[in-house]
């Protein structure tokens, strides 16, 4: 038995000792991380401010009646788009048909009268005064002349006056734009005149429209500097590009022009109010909705940019990794502009970087990496696609 012992003894040590060999060997380094690498983008892009503002129709009417009287008819649908001249409302005619008619008699009496009065006059004259008539009679006569022609104008007037309320009964669109639901029923006696009329519906304009937001005082007076020498026109000088975006969309893809600015800053607000218009052929826009304006606030520069998928964050800085000509990840931090066509403005990078645009999260700082180039604009739209 102590022989066997032995024996196995003698047999196992040799791959005891072989296990402690491939245990006491280095393991192999893994393989650098595949990243792909583009340089920035160069592009002219303008420094830009965004504003939260309100569409406000460029005309709104309310629509009341002049006269008073019954509403007979009604003459579109609730919410439809009208013209300018398009019937709405009609209101009894016959009472003012009929005082139309007596005013055209009365006018009619007094032209008789006057053509009387002058015959009278004519007659007086034709004679010898102080033998046949005296100063005095004559004098009357043409007094009775001047009050007729007095008379005749005040029934012309009257006999106007009938035909221009005649003529209210009739409610025309007086701009184009959508109107909204009828306040009066047909058979309601509406109120017009002076004071006191019936509301019967509103028209707002939609096409053009216009935007209406508000400026800090310090945004104003940058704005006001690099608009300068057109400081004597309606907008201030503002012509810079204008562009809209709606709360449900990507980007600012409407474009429009600022065609006002107030007069005064506001003492409470410490504000200014501004306002663009827009063209609304699809009437998307309606007057009430928000959106957001973006305004650019400096000229055109040359500006870098690098999809989103190459920016990192470290607590609150933003970094990018670049890889220089040792393949090592160096990062760089940054600073972030605005969003373009997918890209994103970044301050802090130099024209000629390698910058990491995938595979960021496979590699640490200072970490040797396995670069692929690719374009820019190829990443941005891989970047998208995922």
């Amino acid at each position: 038995m102590r022989n066997i012992a032995i024996a196995a003894i003698v047999m196992i040590a040799p791959a005891l000792a072989a296990c402690g060999q491939s245990q006491s060997q280095p393991k192999s380094a893994p393989p650098p991380p595949q990243v792909t690498i583009a340089k920035p983008v160069t592009r002219q892009i303008a420094d830009q401010d965004e504003y939260v503002g309100r569409f406000v129709a460029v005309e709104s009417v309310e629509v009341r009646a002049r006269v008073s009287g019954y509403l007979e008819t009604i003459h579109f649908q609730d919410g439809q788009i009208v013209r300018k001249g398009d019937p709405l409302f009609t209101i009894d005619r016959r009472p003012f048909e009929i005082a139309l008619a007596q005013a055209q008699a009365s006018l009619e009496q007094a032209k008789a009268n006057l053509a009387f009065a002058e015959a009278d006059l004519k007659r007086a004259q034709s004679v010898v005064v102080g033998t046949v008539i005296t100063q005095q009679t004559l004098d009357q006569r043409t007094q009775s002349k001047r009050v007729a022609q007095a008379n005749v104008a005040a029934q012309e007037q009257a006999a106007r006056q009938a035909s221009l309320d005649l003529e209210f009964t009739a409610l025309r669109a007086p701009v184009d734009g959508r109107i909204g639901d009828r306040r009066v029923s047909v058979g309601n006696l509406v109120t017009g005149g002076a004071a006191g009329t019936t509301l019967l519906a509103t028209i707002e304009s939609v096409d053009p429209i216009r935007f209406e937001f508000t400026l800090d005082e310090s945004s104003y007076l940058r704005y006001a500097r690099l608009a300068k020498d057109k400081a004597d026109a309606a907008d201030r000088g503002f012509t810079l590009p204008v562009g809209l975006k709606l709360i449900d969309e990507p980007s600012f893809a409407h474009a429009g022009r600022l065609d006002f600015i107030d007069n005064a800053i506001s003492r409470s607000s410490g504000t200014i109010r501004a306002r663009a218009v827009f063209a609304n052929a699809d009437r998307t826009f309606t007057p009430g909705m928000f959106a957001r304006l973006r305004m650019a606030a400096a000229a055109p520069a040359d500006m870098l940019l690098v999809p989103e998928a190459a920016i990192g964050a470290e607590q609150v800085r933003k970094f990018v990794l670049v890889v220089d000509a040792d393949n090592m990840a160096r990062p760089k931090y940054v600073t972030l502009g605005p969003v373009v066509d997918g890209l994103r403005v970044v301050d802090g990078l130099a024209p000629d970087d390698n910058v990491i645009v995938n595979g960021l999260v496979r590699v640490r700082p200072g970490a040797k990496v396995a670069p692929h180039r690719q374009s820019t604009a190829a990443a941005a739209a891989q970047t998208r696609a995922d």
